[in-house]
């Protein structure tokens, strides 16, 4: 099958240059703050779970690819975490994942939480002023803010940037969002695709099976605990009728560790079973899930701890 729909879309890319159609590809890039409805968006234009979603902010730690094929397009989605101001060393790492796509967009998306009563950053909106790409504006949950201050918010970003579109939408309840395909075919570069084959994604089995239970961590524990965790998946050896998969959960402190363990280890057991039917929902098979708590001290601020969690 994998072969098969490369050989398509290399036919599909061959027969638009025969016949002179125009194809389409770019990066469309998407930012914004913590919480504002980055990855529900992307996860609904793409029409596949690019990145996991939680209530929690910060959520998504990593850039992430979500890729739209259709008959003469390619949209190349680019998921990012939300600008923060630094608490961490790993925070500063996030920033640069967001300003990298701020620099590289063919079309930035923009998304606004306008429910919410925090401004946008002053720093994330000087980067953003410096694309040169295309600029869509995003105007997300309107379905919480109200009639009026919706309005207001639409006349505010369109006389601040009169070059850019602005869209105001509900991408929860799926309220503007066809519009944003619209717009994103008309800016869309002519360019071969980027990617081949049935590909929707830049990311491995084993990132998605460590951001399933970091997504779970969030759901199920309190407080610091969940921003302080890091998931590593150590095996992951495919059989006939299983996986099994070992991953270790990486605290900061030692305190930390008894708090995921939980009372003689109901906690992590909960993790464990909760994470595993997950994982086996995507893969199709039986899936063995090995959970071990190490801790790691301090590594949001330690450098080589860091890029051994794969952030540089």
């Amino acid at each position: 099958p994998h072969h098969f729909v490369s050989a398509k879309i290399n036919c599909v890319y061959l027969f638009t240059k025969l016949f002179s159609v125009t194809f389409q590809s770019g990066y469309v890039n998407v930012v914004g703050m913590p919480n504002a409805g980055k990855s529900t968006l992307v996860n609904l234009l793409t029409g596949q779970t690019i990145s996991v979603i939680n209530s929690k902010a910060q959520t998504t730690r990593h850039r992430i690819l979500g890729i739209l094929n259709g008959t003469n397009y390619q949209v190349v989605f680019s998921d990012t975490p939300g600008f923060t101001k630094p608490a961490y060393l790993l925070h500063n790492q996030m920033n640069r994942k967001v300003e990298e796509a701020i620099s590289d967009a063919d079309i930035l998306m923009w998304v606004i939480d306008i429910s919410s009563p925090k401004a946008p950053s002053s720093d994330l909106e000087l980067r953003i002023q410096s694309t040169s790409g295309h600029l869509l504006i995003l105007l997300n949950k309107i379905d919480l803010s109200g009639q009026e201050a919706t309005e207001k918010a639409v006349k505010f970003y369109t006389e601040k940037y009169p070059k850019a579109i602005i869209l105001p939408i509900s991408a929860a309840n799926k309220f503007g969002t066809p519009e944003i395909m619209k717009v994103l075919l008309d800016w869309l570069p002519e360019h071969p695709p980027y990617f081949e084959g049935d590909d929707y994604t830049d990311r491995t089995m084993r990132f998605y099976v460590s951001e399933i239970i970091r997504n779970n961590i969030l759901k199920y524990y309190d407080k610091e605990i969940p921003y302080s965790i890091e998931v590593v998946v150590n095996d992951y050896i495919e059989e006939e009728r299983i996986d099994k998969i070992s991953c270790d959960i990486i605290v900061a402190r030692d305190s930390q560790k008894g708090i995921i363990l939980g009372e003689g280890g109901k906690a992590i057991k909960k993790l464990g079973i909760k994470s595993r039917r997950e994982i086996e929902q995507i893969t199709g098979k039986k899936v063995f899930l090995a959970l071990y708590v190490k801790v790691d001290k301090n590594w949001r601020d330690n450098p080589q701890s860091l890029k051994k969690y794969g952030y540089e």
